[in-house]
């Protein structure tokens, strides 16, 4: 067993407060619910409460100091003075040469009604270590564990008409979660209780997911609103035309009227973003677009048209 001061990492000049703090500060590293995979976390986490059984209390401390007793917190048997083998007991019933010890094994009894690591409260302990002492009522004991924050991004149609989803938590394993209709970017989904709890007795603390929804190639939000930019042809922005047009629900078709402008603006009642007094609307500018190859047919026709001295779309500027 090694030295305490070596496994706490402390000087023998530290104070209790340092001791204490340097004990809260290995906890969380070292708790086996931290490291899961690692078949060593218990043993280490044992020779550190060990370690602290015996710095943390000051009459243990001030026996191992002497030599009285050693890093197991057992009496050391050096010296033998007074000791003859067949001897009775002592006065007071101890024998010869045991005066003055604590075995202090953890007994109630034997530390006035104190629990844990050197009459530390657990529930004062590993309140700090799991969730806070602002969880923690009256009386030193802790309400809930410690609190799983993570995020997952969903698409904006998955927002709209919400999702379950899997995400994976910091310690390995997986979960799933409603994400409800309507929700929007930063918003927090609450899993109550669902996280680990942090030691036997302790209720477990809740799983805070942040939600993030991933911009769409289509669709931009606006408040409640979507915007959405439809490309046209030519034909159909001069003649008019019936046209699908992409929704959060699946398309729709709306009519282009005649002589349609690029930026003209069509607009969709309802089929916005979902919100609790109602959906919003989707809003479809028109965007005009010319075939990316040349065309002998078009380029005639505009050719034909192009010398109309009554048409200047620049003339107000």
């Amino acid at each position: 067993m090694r030295d305490p001061y070596d496994v706490l990492g402390v000087p023998r000049s530290a104070g209790e407060a340092d001791v204490k703090k340097a004990f809260r500060r290995l906890a969380k590293v070292l708790h086996p619910d931290r490291n899961p995979d690692d078949p060593q976390a218990r043993d280490r986490f044992a020779e550190l409460n060990n370690a602290y059984e015996i710095l943390g209390d000051a009459a243990k401390r001030k026996q191992f100091d002497a030599g009285e007793i050693d890093a197991e917190g057992k009496p050391r048997f050096a010296g033998f003075e007074g000791f003859r083998q067949g001897a009775g007991a002592g006065a007071g019933g101890a024998r010869p040469g045991f005066e003055g010890f604590d075995f202090g094994f953890g007994s109630a009894a034997g530390r006035g009604g104190r629990t844990g690591s050197a009459g530390i409260d657990p529930g004062e302990l590993f309140g700090d270590f799991f969730g806070g002492g602002a969880n923690r009522p009256r009386g030193g004991r802790a309400a809930t564990g410690e609190d799983v924050r993570i995020e997952a991004t969903i698409a904006l149609a998955d927002a709209a008409a919400g999702t379950l989803i899997r995400v994976a938590l910091p310690e390995g394993r997986e979960i799933e979660a409603r994400i409800p209709a309507g929700i929007i970017d930063g918003k927090v989904v609450r899993l109550k209780g669902q996280a680990r709890s942090p030691m036997p007795g302790t209720p477990a603390g809740d799983i805070l997911i942040t939600v993030r929804v991933r911009p769409d190639r289509r669709f931009t939000l606006d408040g409640k609103d979507l915007r959405l930019r439809l490309p046209v042809r030519l034909d159909e922005a001069v003649l008019g035309a019936k046209v699908r047009v992409p929704t959060l629900d699946g398309a729709v078709e709306v009519s282009v009227p005649p002589n349609t402008s690029t930026g003209r603006t069509l607009r969709l009642r309802g089929k916005g973003f979902p919100a609790a007094d109602g959906a919003g609307d989707l809003f479809v500018t028109m965007d005009i677009v010319l075939p990316s190859e040349p065309d002998d047919g078009l380029e005639a026709l505009m050719r034909g048209w192009s010398d109309r001295p009554d048409y200047d779309p620049r003339k107000d500027l």
